[in-house]
């Protein structure tokens, strides 16, 4: 059997052989060499799922694998139709999101997101971090779509699917001028993300909570430096975090912690001690969201828990699985948030009893809708009539 065929059944490996798949992808030497992913999440490159191929490299004898050089964080411009996303997902609170970035340089290993990349015909794993698109565009054609009669304001969620303030929001600055379009918009937004970045926009995102048309959240997976570098390699530490929430919270801007992902037998001890040190940084809310592993993000995962915590392996996808119906993810509406079955409902639990112990309080912030101003319609075409 060519490692071709074997990166193909280890991807699409289903549950029940989910050991098999990773002992294959282990013996058909289809690992990324540690110096050429150093500094990444992903040990994976695998095709993308709908490429007509399956491309893995592999030693020929020659050492030509040597002369392969790093993966570096490649950036192109994507021209996008729209600025805002609309979903009708029943157990989402929002309709209506903006994606300044794909993919995202963070590399987190369990990113929900990862899978979206196969529609550019890139990789989920290690492309995904490496090989990333900006949308400059988006704050002119945000302001078009806000212009146009008709337009309802209701709160757009930002940092959903990919990280707005990954790093080259450093250089981009697009999230900087999406708030500077909502601002002047007044425009309820609602932020996530993992970046103390974020702390470089609050003279924008005070203005914005003074009118209360603005919150943040800030995702905290694990208070571990070590486990957090290695899970999250370009994120902000935890600490850095925590800092983030206190100087949003000290500017007046309703901040919130969003513990997410937890992962059983790996993280999900350290619950009560996010939600702990996020109030004690002056969060007023909490949320949390259970592993999820669609498509690609499965043995993606499952690769780096093998290479990383061997020994927690079996537990780990145990425990997945009994919450997510004997399969690594289900897909349905209302459980793939926070799983189901006994594991699940005393997380759910834990979850409660410390959000009330704590006077941490969910879904209370309510941003208003009703002080929406339409941009002045630059670049929008007329009517004849």
């Amino acid at each position: 059997m060519n490692p071709q065929s074997l990166a193909g059944q280890a991807a699409f490996a289903p549950a029940n052989t989910a050991d098999v798949a990773d002992a294959m992808i282990a013996a058909a030497g289809l690992r990324i060499e540690v110096d050429r992913r150093r500094g990444r999440g992903a040990g994976l490159n695998p095709t993308g799922r709908f490429e007509p191929s399956q491309r893995e490299s592999f030693d020929d004898g020659w050492q030509t694998l040597e002369d392969l050089p790093p993966f570096k964080t490649e950036v192109q411009v994507e021209k996008p139709r729209t600025a805002i996303t609309r979903n009708t997902s029943p157990d989402i609170s929002f309709d209506r999101s903006i994606n300044p970035y794909r993919g995202c340089e963070h590399g987190c290993i369990y990113c929900f997101a990862r899978p979206t990349h196969a529609y550019m015909g890139l990789s989920a794993g290690l492309d995904f971090e490496a090989k990333l698109f900006a949308k400059p565009d988006v704050p002119k054609l945000l302001e078009r779509e806000l212009a146009k009669p008709g337009y309802k304001p209701k709160v757009i969620a930002i940092g959903t699917n990919t990280d707005p303030y990954q790093p080259i929001e450093k250089e981009w600055q697009v999230m900087r001028q999406i708030l500077e379009v909502l601002n002047r918009a007044n425009h309820p937004v609602s932020i996530v993300t993992k970046s103390a970045l974020i702390i470089r926009d609050i003279d924008i995102l005070q203005e914005m909570a003074a009118k209360n048309i603005a919150r943040v959240a800030l995702s905290i997976t694990t208070l571990d430096r070590k486990m957090a570098r290695t899970m999250e390699p370009r994120a902000a530490t935890p600490t850095r975090r925590l800092q983030a929430i206190k100087a949003l919270s000290e500017a007046g801007i309703p901040t919130s912690v969003l513990a997410a992902p937890m992962i059983p037998a790996l993280n999900d001890h350290e619950l009560e001690r996010i939600l702990e040190s996020a109030k004690a940084a002056g969060a007023l809310e909490a949320g949390y969201v259970m592993l999820r592993l669609p498509l690609e993000v499965s043995p993606l995962f499952r690769d780096w828990l093998l290479q990383n915590y061997p020994d927690r392996y079996r537990h780990v996808m145990s425990l997945v699985r009994s919450m997510r119906g004997g399969k690594d993810y289900d897909a349905e509406f209302g459980k793939r948030m926070k799983g189901a079955g006994p594991y699940a409902w005393q997380i759910s639990r834990r979850f409660e009893l410390a959000v009330k112990r704590l006077g941490l309080t969910r879904r209370s912030i309510h941003l208003r809708d009703d002080l929406f101003v339409p941009p002045n319609g630059s670049g929008v075409q007329l009517s004849l009539l």
